[in-house]
């Protein structure tokens, strides 16, 4: 019954479909763990129940060797009482040849009841073959899906990390990200930009009032010839000179 217990809980978990069972789970990594641990467990008791089949079949292989070599040893005696009961016989000692004549019989039956021993146990060794090769064929799958576990475990718990660590950094990116007029970066591009402004204009400014200060220079003295030639005119002569010039 035991054996049976293990051998049913073998094919439940070889039947299992892992990845149906992680999209189902609300903690994957949990279940995974749990998972590793039932079919770890699991896995020896298969092996002890696998070493106590097998230990029982070739105690029923050894018994049924004994059997037939016992047979074939009573075979043997049997022939050797024959041939010296017909040698007696031939001899003319016919009560000796006689009694060897029964100790080839009695040879004979013990030969048949030890084949009929090695026969009845034909039955029970190949059943336990059949049990020993199917658990090991389930212990060999159990390994195997422990192994798939155990990889799913290692990707899922990789991917966590990655996942963690893609995550800050798209944090420590988005807090210095020079495009972001809230970040620290760009309010303070945008203060170095007014200024820069506030330069511009005032150096305007300044190149405007240097401009007209110079036009102001020049109507001063457009002014003064004006006054220069009105002088010479009262003075009584026309400002031949200046024409001329």
């Amino acid at each position: 019954m035991a054996k049976q217990s293990i051998f049913g809980r073998i094919s439940t978990l070889m039947k299992a479909n892992i990845n149906g069972m992680l999209d189902s789970a609300e903690d994957p990594q949990k279940m995974l763990d749990q998972l590793v641990r039932d079919y770890t467990n699991n896995i020896a008791d298969a092996e002890s129940a696998i070493a106590e089949t097998i230990g029982n079949l070739r105690l029923l292989e050894r018994d049924h060797e004994e059997d037939v070599k016992a047979a074939t040893e009573w075979g043997s005696k049997a022939l050797a009482a024959s041939k010296k009961a017909d040698e007696l016989r031939v001899a003319g000692h016919t009560v000796d040849a006689d009694k060897f004549d029964n100790l080839a019989k009695i040879a004979l039956q013990r030969q048949i009841s030890e084949e009929n021993e090695a026969r009845a146990l034909a039955p029970s060794i190949a059943a336990q073959t059949e049990v020993v090769d199917k658990l090991k064929d389930g212990l060999n799958g159990m390994k195997g899906k422990l192994e798939e576990l155990r990889a799913k475990r290692s990707e899922l718990l990789a991917r966590a990390k990655s996942a963690e660590a893609q995550n800050k950094v798209h944090d420590a990116v988005k807090s210095i990200d020079v495009l972001d007029p809230t970040s620290e970066l760009g309010r303070f591009e945008d203060k170095v930009r007014r200024q820069e402004a506030l330069a511009a204009g005032k150096a305007e400014i300044a190149a405007s009032s240097l401009d007209a200060q110079f036009s102001s220079l020049e109507d001063v003295g457009e002014l003064t010839e004006v006054e220069a030639r009105l002088a010479a005119l009262k003075a009584g002569g026309v400002s031949s000179a200046a024409i001329e010039q």
